[in-house]
Parts: C-alpha cells; sequence; structure tokens
C-alpha cells in the first residue's frame, strides 16, 4: 500500500508542476521602445593637430606622454572628448550633438577600453542626454555598453547600445556607429 501511495503522490506532483497553479519560467522577450543610430567622430591629439583635435589624452602611464598613446595597448592612458554626433558617417555633416565624456585604455595584454560618455543634443529633433558607462574590447566586431540614463527627451532612459567602430586612420581619428536600443522610455 505504501509503493501506491507513493506513486499517486509523484504522480499529482507531476500532474501539479504542469498546471497554471505552478507557471513555467518563460524568458521574456524584450523590444525597445526605442531606436536610434548615430556617429560620432574622434580626433585625438598628436601634438600637430590642436585645431581639429576632439579628445586629447590628459593622464599617461610613466612610460607615455600626453601628447601620443602609450605603447602597450595603450594601457594607462586617460582621454576626454568632445566628438561631433551626426546621422550619418561624414565627419562634415551637420552635428545633432557631441559625444562627451572619458574612455580609459585598461588592460596591457588586449587592446579595450572602459567607456563613460553622453551624448548631448543640440537639434531640433532631440533635447536633452544620453548617458552610457560600460567596457569597450576594442577588438570585437561590435561591443554592447549600458545606457545607464538621460535628460529631457530620454529622461531615466535604460538599454543597450552596440558600438561598432566604421572607421579608423591610424591613431588619430575613429569613428563609431552607435546603435541605441532603449527599452525604459517616458
Amino acid at each position: 500500500m505504501e509503493a501506491k501511495t507513493l506513486v499517486l503522490a509523484l504522480f499529482l506532483l507531476l500532474l501539479l508542476s504542469q498546471s497554471s497553479a505552478f507557471p513555467s519560467r518563460k524568458s521574456r522577450v524584450h523590444k525597445p521602445c526605442k531606436r536610434l543610430v548615430f556617429y560620432f567622430h574622434d580626433v585625438i591629439y598628436n601634438g600637430r593637430n590642436s585645431k581639429n583635435a576632439t579628445a586629447a589624452i590628459v593622464g599617461a602611464p610613466a612610460w607615455g606622454n600626453r601628447t601620443i598613446l602609450a605603447n602597450q595597448n595603450h594601457f594607462g592612458d586617460l582621454v576626454v572628448f568632445d566628438d561631433p554626433i551626426t546621422l550619418d558617417n561624414n565627419l562634415h555633416s551637420a552635428p545633432v550633438g557631441r559625444a562627451q565624456g572619458i574612455y580609459v585604455y585598461d588592460k596591457k595584454e588586449i587592446f579595450t577600453a572602459w567607456l563613460g560618455f553622453s551624448f548631448v543634443f543640440n537639434s531640433t529633433e532631440h533635447k536633452g542626454s544620453i548617458n552610457f558607462a560600460g567596457a569597450d574590447p576594442l577588438m570585437n566586431k561590435t561591443r554592447d555598453v549600458s545606457v545607464i540614463g538621460g535628460t529631457g527627451d530620454f529622461f531615466m532612459a535604460r538599454g543597450i547600445a552596440t558600438l561598432m567602430t566604421d572607421a579608423f586612420e591610424g591613431e588619430v581619428y575613429f569613428r563609431l556607429r552607435v546603435d541605441i536600443r532603449l527599452y525604459e522610455c517616458w
């Protein structure tokens, strides 16, 4: 009789676990409430281009200097930038805002950086800012950084920005394509 009771109890447990009383954990599919694509253009100061430079090395390791990026994957360099943001990949297109912030080359072994920056908009289409932070493993084709807030049209925005290096010219110029997907929109 004990075996029948045990089998009946297991059968009821199995039946209950499949019922709606115990919902299964299904992964939610998140869809963005807003999607935006911008390009930002970084022209780093190299000692000869002060008129065009939009970024400068403000901190360097002992073996480096603040005019050219350090050896060893630029490890230890801290760069401040104020780059134009455009709707297309042309540096000479009308800017819709500025990318303002810092990046720190943070590993000796591989070419990577940590980013903290804002897109500050000044166009008729967008007002306010979007704030970003995260690791940028530069050797990957695409990289995701977190959207951690915003102001104005982007008040308290949350989401992901996928970065892709769209072009680069040595260690003086690079252009990033930034595909922003916001999951919290107000």
